[in-house]
């Protein structure tokens, strides 16, 4: 289950803001900042757990970044010299992924953000550089991009071939057009396709997936600038050709759903692969809360590699339509060998993102992205 910035989910009673910022990583913190000369780490504790209570997940991290203010020298230079004291060694260089960092460590970005940004840029960005080798630092380059880009992109021109694989990842994900949380960025998209370009042929898995997640979301404002990137990276040959065709098929994946030609065409499926559908309906009307249930025959005259997604198209009160795609299969059609699909899709009642409401929808099936079968079926309440 996706989580919020609440940090809420996961089932009931369930907390990650609990599960992150509770007496355990406050002491851890406590302990950290103890180094500092004239820094109390009992009054931060207490006061730090006093205040969580009330907050979210990203509450709770501005109270921590209130609570380690208040004993730090308030002239920024002095007080980013103090956050850089503290701060733990750089996460294991040895890594190659899933090392994001403990929340805990955002704060020298929240700081650096709230009594850096205006008056001394490049000395926050000077500790974002060192803070994002202990916590991802994508959410707070961000406001410097928007307040000063070209000084920005700018290192972001130099970090981009760092020896430390955290902060070349910063580079593509604080860059990303659609980051989930972060505020946006009013930097023209396209504008970081050449850090990309430096970034698919890395060694780590940690970068590669973030540069894969950045051409998605480049792929939902300028589909053909993602395709034709792609294609050149085949052509340079800079990275092992396994790992560029998982980040192709990452970096296509809204494309794939939407049906787009071209990208499915680099995957190797075709617009028009020889193929034909049967779609058949276990029944015509469903309730909600119950499912629906229906099987596909896809049948060809010719070896051909097939993507097999369903479409459900639904009716609303306002006579208004909308429709959501759903991945079904992905396997290869030969003569005489038809691919035999079963799927029962659960029409949920207690969604909290959708709402089912009775009437006539449509079910359709697409083959590399081109509708191949279409069937009604009727909603009745639950």
């Amino acid at each position: 289950m996706a989580r919020g910035p609440d940090g809420k989910g996961g089932g009931a009673g369930f907390s990650l803001a609990d599960q992150l910022f509770n007496a355990d990583s406050i002491g851890q913190m406590a302990a950290e900042y103890a180094v500092l000369p004239g820094f109390d780490p009992e009054l931060f504790r207490s006061t730090a757990l006093a205040g969580m209570a009330s907050r979210g997940l990203l509450e709770r991290l501005d109270f921590l970044a209130d609570c380690v203010a208040n004993q730090l020298p308030q002239d920024f230079p002095a007080m980013a010299g103090a956050l850089e004291a503290a701060m733990l060694p750089p996460l294991d260089p040895t890594r190659t992924d899933d090392d994001f960092g403990k929340f805990i460590h955002a704060v020298p970005g929240i700081l650096a953000v709230r009594h850096g940004l205006e008056d001394h840029r490049d000395r926050a960005l000077d500790l974002i550089y060192s803070a994002t080798q202990r916590f991802s630092m994508e959410f707070y380059i961000r406001p410097f991009l928007n307040r000063w880009p070209d000084e920005t992109l700018a290192r972001l021109d130099r970090w981009v071939s760092d020896d430390n694989y955290h902060v070349r990842r910063l580079v593509s994900e604080g860059t990303r057009p659609r980051l989930p949380w972060a505020r946006n960025i009013t930097l023209d998209p396209l504008v970081p396709l050449r850090y990309l370009d430096a970034l698919h042929g890395d060694p780590t898995r940690y970068v590669t997936r973030s540069v894969a997640n950045h051409m998605n979301d480049i792929s939902k404002i300028a589909p053909d600038s993602v395709v034709g990137r792609l294609h050149a990276w085949r052509s340079g040959g800079r990275q092992q050709a396994r790992e560029l065709d998982w980040m192709t098929r990452h970096a296509l994946r809204t494309a794939v759903k939407r049906g787009e030609a071209p990208a499915l065409a680099l995957l190797g499926y075709a617009a028009d692969a020889p193929v034909e559908v049967a779609l058949k309906l276990g029944t015509e009307r469903v309730a909600v809360g119950e499912l629906l249930r229906f099987a596909v025959a896809v049948t060809g005259d010719a070896d051909c590699a097939v993507i097999v997604d369903y479409r459900i198209v639904f009716a609303r009160p306002d006579g208004r339509s909308g429709e959501k795609v759903f991945k079904l299969k992905t396997g290869k059609v030969k003569p005489g060998i038809p691919l035999m699909l079963e799927k029962a899709h659960r029409l949920k009642g207690d969604a909290t993102t959708f709402r089912w409401h009775p009437g006539t929808h449509a079910l359709v099936v697409q083959v590399n992205g081109v509708d191949r079968a279409r069937t009604m079926f009727e909603v009745v309440p639950g």
